[in-house]
């Protein structure tokens, strides 16, 4: 089979076309949650902090000089990223569940007994029989 064959059969299963539009789906979906995160729910949070941007908070470790940009830690920007992950992680645990809930099968129902004991002598026997095939005991 040639690569350009086994290229095709592993293109055209149906989990890699799913696989396709889950990514797709998952980088609007991040987007939509970025936006969330830095345009809705920030803002309130830094102004009950005091009129805090967390996107412009930096720790700066060398300024800048001549041609040569300032060194800083970004970790404003980090805490941005960290509730979005919280988020997205969320989101996606309360989907998974909520599809293993529709997608869960009912239990089997307990198959019917085809055995059972004799009251006499306790061994195992057919449900129907109306003897004991062990101690022949007459069964009601």
């Amino acid at each position: 089979m040639s690569i350009i064959q086994e290229f095709k059969t592993f293109a055209s299963r149906g989990s890699v076309v799913d696989l396709a539009v889950g990514v797709i789906i998952g980088a609007a979906f991040g987007k939509m949650v970025t936006s969330l995160v830095n345009d809705v729910l920030m803002p309130p949070i830094g102004f009950l902090l005091g009129g805090v941007d967390f996107s412009n908070i930096v720790l700066t470790i060398k300024d800048a000089s001549a041609n040569v940009p300032a060194v800083a830690m970004r970790w404003g920007v980090f805490i941005n990223t960290i509730i979005d992950f919280i988020i997205v992680a969320f989101v996606i645990f309360m989907v998974v569940k909520a599809m293993n809930t529709l997608t869960r099968k009912p239990p089997a129902p307990a198959a019917e007994p085809t055995e059972k004991k004799c009251p006499e002598c306790l061994m195992t026997i057919p449900i129907g029989a109306k003897r004991c095939g062990h101690c022949t005991a007459v069964l009601k």
